[in-house]
């Protein structure tokens, strides 16, 4: 398989995963890296009419995780740490992750996601370590189909 088509089916299970029917990102997967956008609504947020820390830590997840996968052909990846830092409180717009390996070792993968706001500007960041687990990506949901 070569590593477009390893992407494209990526891509695939990201959007078969169930809880992304209630998110609706888009995502584009690359060597290394990814990238995933959603538009900012309002069941995102607290009480204090702003996107809740939880949308935030998904999305940043979700991109490092998906750029670590992206160079681990055979098997999904587990995230086994991550740290959020939530910078600037969002309530319009479209959100923006963007994930980068910044390492990696036999054993795991260090990856690094920074959150955009529709100006531009930095609203989160976080970073985490991600491992090789014993699923197959044949076997989950929407990478084989």
């Amino acid at each position: 398989m070569s590593p477009e088509e390893h992407y494209q089916r990526l891509q695939n299970m990201y959007g078969a995963a169930p809880v992304n029917t209630f998110y609706r990102p888009r995502m584009r997967v690359g060597e290394g890296e990814a990238e995933i956008e959603i538009q900012v609504e309002e069941k995102f947020f607290h009480a204090a009419g702003a996107v809740h820390g939880s949308v935030y830590f998904k999305l940043l997840d979700d991109a490092a995780f998906f750029a670590a996968n992206s160079l681990e052909p055979e098997v999904f990846v587990l995230t086994t740490a991550f740290t959020t830092y939530l910078t600037r409180p969002v309530s319009a717009g479209r959100l923006r992750a963007v994930g980068k390996v910044v390492n990696r070792n036999r054993s795991q993968f260090i990856a690094e996601a920074v959150l955009y706001g529709e100006d531009g500007k930095e609203v989160g960041r976080g970073n985490g370590v991600f491992v090789r687990s014993k699923i197959n990506l044949t076997d989950a949901l929407g990478y084989a189909d």
